[in-house]
């Protein structure tokens, strides 16, 4: 059974919102991104795919929509290919303890959610200072490449022009910076200001499982 044009269209988005996120839509999610009225509109549509063999659905489980098999047969039939999801720049990694040598290594990582941010980069975390923020090591930062920064933003700092660390930032007078840990074990690192370079402020953790 052919799809009609709405159909295809849904179904098109549905794919491509699991190729960038890893996970499929709610039907409010689809509703609002394909622009239909009503979630009994997104069910219809649903239903529809899901009798002609496009979708799999499990009705007892949250976010339970999968493409078939058959969605997959007619892409590689038609070499349809997905772009991939836009990626962010990977600079390397950021000391969550004692600072390290400043980042390094180039790479990308994907973070859809924050696709079209102008100068915004990822970086690595490796130590246990910021764990109290829910912070742990092998996480990843997203990063504003900003010098404007408020008391209490986590931030990537470059102490003394060789050494990055990822804090808490504060202002302790008019002449030195407080890098605050977020780790009762750890303790601060005061700093003068004109030792201390903000080369970006913290946006978001993504974690691996």
């Amino acid at each position: 059974m052919a799809l009609t044009r709405r159909q295809k269209e849904v179904l098109d988005w549905i794919a491509g919102f699991i190729s960038s996120k890893g996970y499929s839509p709610s039907f409010e999610e689809i509703a609002e991104g394909i622009g239909l009225a009503s979630i009994a509109t997104v069910h219809k549509h649903l239903t529809a795919l899901d009798s002609k063999g496009y979708l799999k659905r499990s009705f007892n489980q949250s976010r339970a929509l999968d493409l078939a098999p058959k969605y997959y047969r007619e892409m590689r039939q038609h070499k349809q290919v997905f772009p991939p999801p836009p990626e962010t720049p990977l600079l390397g990694t950021i000391a969550a303890g004692r600072p390290i040598e400043s980042y390094s290594n180039p790479d990308t990582l994907s973070f859809a959610d924050f696709t079209g941010i102008k100068d915004v980069y990822a970086l690595e975390v490796r130590g246990e200072s910021m764990i109290d923020d829910h912070i742990m090591e092998g996480d990843y930062v997203l990063v504003e490449n900003t010098k404007q920064v408020r008391d209490g933003d986590i931030v990537v700092a470059l102490v003394e022009g060789s050494e990055t660390t990822l804090k808490r930032f504060y202002r302790e007078g008019t002449d030195q910076a407080r890098l605050q840990p977020a780790n009762q074990a750890m303790e601060p690192i005061v700093v003068p200001l004109r030792d201390l370079d903000i080369q970006g402020r913290v946006l978001a953790v993504h974690r691996r499982f």
